[in-house]
């Protein structure tokens, strides 16, 4: 694949908070401890150097974790995820972290990416500091209760739905009828050989793995454990005991409301909004089936449409006692995820980013370090087909960025050179009304005005005439336009990029596993810039 690679400006896709803190904008820099670059990795080892983490507790859990998902022990191919479990336990050996939700068939392209781009990072680190050991993490979202987020997945354009809603945190959720959903698919990827692999992959995933979260650490290990990715799920009573400290201060004093409220404030007085706002309590409560709310009221911690309600001893107790019956919303995950791993960096989307930024007071108060916020890469793939008719129509790969509207006017003006143009025209005419504006100034000044305004009319006709001409030339080219249309479509669906609506099963298909690794190969975690990766012609 050949790389291409187009400032963030230039996609008209990200936001100007996001803009501005990859290029530094001095307005942020109360929000992040550190700028997303190689140098900043030397403050942060030291930061996080300084915090004692319960290493112990840490790999005994994942160990667990991969046990019980039947991954241990480790065959040779996973030889450096075998290296990067015990090297958890010491001190010279920090994190690099990305979390995403347990997505149907991993969901969205832009997970792939996230994943790589943490892989990268740790690789990167490793060659800057060879001293110190560096392990990519994927913390899984098993916790959140938004199965409409996750029970989907866009293939060739056809949306696969899973639809056995369970209720709770979705990791928990039973795999009852994805086996179904693998039977549906075989006809739609076809037989290749690529498909029967996909197909095996997702039947011993989801066939013969209980649970979501189980399944998804098998998938995601299969097509990343080879990098050394560790898969970490939070969701543990063990885990949340190392964070009852923190539970216990939302709980009775509502200490990040008060503390992102202010940060939220200041953001606003710099020109942005927030991403995402606190509550007074930033925990749910959770159970086998439901995750809810937990709302204080007239002195009663009431857990929201369960009828259940707790006096403040009452829920101290409960926290004492089942420290896993209290989940982490977005405003505190971020802490909890802290608080379990030495991180030096957190990959993430613009999204994830924004709202980081609100909780670097947060983190202060707890004097929890508080990570590099790293981007994720940004990609575009691009087929050698589309690629060839892109540039048939007269435009360049990032063209497909551009509104519909220009992309067609482009394209129009691309073949028609001059013959839909009056620029020169225009100029004749200005420089003819000029020349009268000049000989009428010479007899009455104030006719001046009068002579500009009639070039400004005639000047304005001639944009109408330009308009009707273009639409005409449009019109006798209907194919092309419909074809730019098209191409957009396939790479903006609907207005959003690529990354954000496709799956990687076609790609899968196309390239095998080879797609893995050419990703990992042409994506720089420290290249701040969109990537167009497209098929050698």
């Amino acid at each position: 694949m050949k790389a291409q690679h187009i400032p963030f400006e230039k996609t008209g896709q990200f936001s100007k908070l996001f803009l501005e803190y990859i290029h530094g904008d001095k307005g942020l820099a109360p929000f992040y401890k550190y700028t997303p670059s190689p140098d900043s990795f030397k403050e942060a080892l030291k930061a996080v150097s300084s915090h004692t983490f319960n290493r112990k507790l840490l790999v005994d859990v994942i160990n667990e974790q991969y046990t019980t998902s039947q991954l241990l022990p480790l065959t040779s191919e996973f030889s450096l995820l075998n290296s990067h479990l015990s090297l958890l336990l010491k001190e010279n050996t920090f994190t690099v972290c990305t979390g995403h939700q347990l997505c149907l068939f991993t969901g969205p392209l832009y997970f792939i990416y996230k994943i790589i781009s943490t892989i990268n990072l740790a690789e990167a680190l490793k060659k800057k500091h060879p001293e110190t050991n560096f392990v990519p993490v994927y913390w899984m979202a098993s916790e959140d209760h938004d199965f409409e987020e996750v029970n989907h997945v866009n293939i060739f354009g056809k949306r696969i739905e899973w639809t056995n809603r369970q209720g709770g945190a979705v990791g928990k959720y039973l795999n009852d009828g994805i086996d179904k959903i693998i039977e549906e698919l075989k006809p739609i990827l076809g037989d290749s050989q690529q498909a029967k692999e996909l197909t095996g992959l997702f039947q011993n995933a989801y066939v013969k793995h209980a649970t979501l979260s189980a399944a998804t650490r098998f998938l995601v290990h299969e097509l990343f454990g080879q990098f050394g990715l560790v898969i970490i799920d939070p969701n543990d009573a063990r885990f949340k005991k190392e964070f009852t400290q923190v539970i216990a201060d939302d709980l009775f004093n509502n200490t990040a409301h008060k503390v992102v409220a202010k940060s939220i404030a200041d953001l606003e007085k710099s020109g942005h909004g927030s991403q995402v706002n606190p509550r007074e309590i930033n925990l749910f409560y959770i159970t086998d089936n439901q995750r809810n709310r937990i709302i204080k009221e007239n002195n009663k911690f009431n857990i929201a449409d369960t009828g259940k309600s707790f006096t403040e001893n009452e829920l101290k107790e409960e926290l004492k006692q089942h420290p896993e019956r209290f989940s982490p919303n977005v405003v505190t995950r971020p802490l909890y995820q802290q608080k379990l791993l030495p991180n030096l960096a957190y990959v993430g989307g613009p999204g994830e980013l924004a709202y980081w930024l609100e909780y670097r007071q947060l983190f202060d108060h707890y004097k929890i370090p508080f990570p590099v916020l790293m981007p994720r890469n940004f990609v575009m793939l691009m087929d050698a087909v589309s690629l060839e008719k892109i540039k048939k129509l007269g435009l360049s790969s990032e063209d497909v960025f551009l509104p519909i509207h220009e992309m067609t006017e482009k394209y129009v003006k691309s073949i028609s050179g001059d013959k839909i143009s009056f620029n020169e025209e225009k100029e004749k005419l200005e420089k003819l009304y000029n020349a009268v504006s000049g000989k009428v100034s010479l007899v009455d000044q104030s006719l001046v005005s009068a002579t500009k305004s009639e070039l400004q009319k005639n000047l304005k006709s001639l944009d109408e005439l330009e308009k009707k001409l273009l639409r005409a030339f449009k019109q006798k080219n209907e194919t092309a336009v419909s074809q730019l249309t098209r191409l957009r479509e396939k790479f903006i669906p609907g207005g959003t990029l690529q990354e954000r609506n496709d799956n990687f099963i076609p790609f899968y298909l196309k390239h095998g596993n080879a797609f893995i690794k050419e990703l990992k190969n042409n994506l720089d975690p420290f290249d701040l810039r969109f990537i167009i990766l497209s098929e050698s012609e």
